[in-house]
């Protein structure tokens, strides 16, 4: 029998903005108000980002993703929460001097960005193992605070997810993995459509799965308009899917998504159009390794 599809919706990050659509959650009701209308579409995951309420600028602060668990857990105790440790990596450097900082500069100490993690135990936090270009800053993750936030993740108890998105990434995960500061064969999301990283097509997304290791459970997804299309791809390489307001603001060309639920039901019909079958939480927990 063919494996049940997990769905996880990624409802708000920290690059879109209101710019990009004008019902992007931003505040802690928001964006659990959005978690569970994700899981009520048929998402038995939710990977969240917090902001700042008053900005929207991404935020780290402990307050603002207890508020949101809470939030959830209040109507909501089966879906499985992803929270992020991504924020904190990212490098900034000025114009004047490339050695000086500027103001865009997010570095965190390992310890830091997973305060939020210690605290709430969810029951999956992102590792992002890529050093890259992005956007108009680059985003560091070295071995060494990748390993560290990595055992940081294990003794809270808390099973991380592997966001790779360059082959780099993944030769790296599988010397964590060699060197004991990974439990494998892991988890994985496999990123495509960050320039500069594995571009959006079905041939890369296919070579990202081979290069995993074996028996990795794995999660592929697209960014912009390619979300949908390596969603269907994933699915077609026995991978599981991620759709959200995160990765694409668009339910189709030119006509922006009433929001996150939307766009879970959207991929969920093009699974079941494909003769798939969604994963409900309990299911995913079991196909994770989760606790009940």
């Amino acid at each position: 029998m063919t494996q049940k599809t997990i769905i996880t919706c990624a409802v708000t990050g920290n690059q879109a903005t209101r710019e990009n659509h004008p019902a992007l959650p931003v505040t802690p009701e928001e964006i659990a108000a959005a978690c569970l209308e994700g899981a009520d579409a048929g998402a038995a995951i939710v990977h969240i980002h917090v902001r700042d309420p008053e900005t929207g600028a991404p935020s780290m602060e402990l307050a603002y993703y207890r508020e949101v668990v809470e939030r959830i857990r209040a109507k909501n105790n089966a879906v499985i929460l992803n929270l992020t440790t991504g924020p904190g990596g990212r490098y900034h450097p000025s114009d004047h001097d490339p050695a000086v900082p500027g103001p865009r500069t997010n570095l965190l100490v390992p310890e830091k960005r997973a305060e939020h993690i210690v605290a709430l135990k969810p029951e999956i936090a992102t590792l992002d193992l890529n050093t890259m270009t992005f956007g108009r800053e680059v985003v560091i993750n070295t071995p060494r605070n990748a390993a560290i936030l990595a055992g940081i993740i294990r003794d809270a108890g808390v099973k991380p997810e592997i966001e790779v998105f360059d082959s780099g990434d993944i030769r790296l995960a599988h010397d964590l993995i060699d060197q004991g500061a990974l439990a494998g064969p892991g988890m994985f999301s496999i990123v495509t459509g960050i320039k500069y990283g594995f571009p959006s097509s079905p041939d890369m997304m296919a070579t990202a799965a081979r290069m995993l290791p074996q028996g990795a459970a794995w999660t592929g997804f697209g960014v912009g308009r390619m979300s949908f299309p390596m969603a269907a791809q994933s699915w077609l390489l026995g991978g599981h899917v991620r759709v959200g307001m995160e990765d694409n603001s668009y339910l189709s060309k030119g006509v922006l998504t009433k929001g996150n639920g939307e766009l879970v039901e959207r991929v969920r019909a093009i699974i079941e159009q494909m003769g798939g079958q969604i994963a409900g939480p309990s299911e995913a927990r079991h196909m994770l390794g989760l606790a009940a």
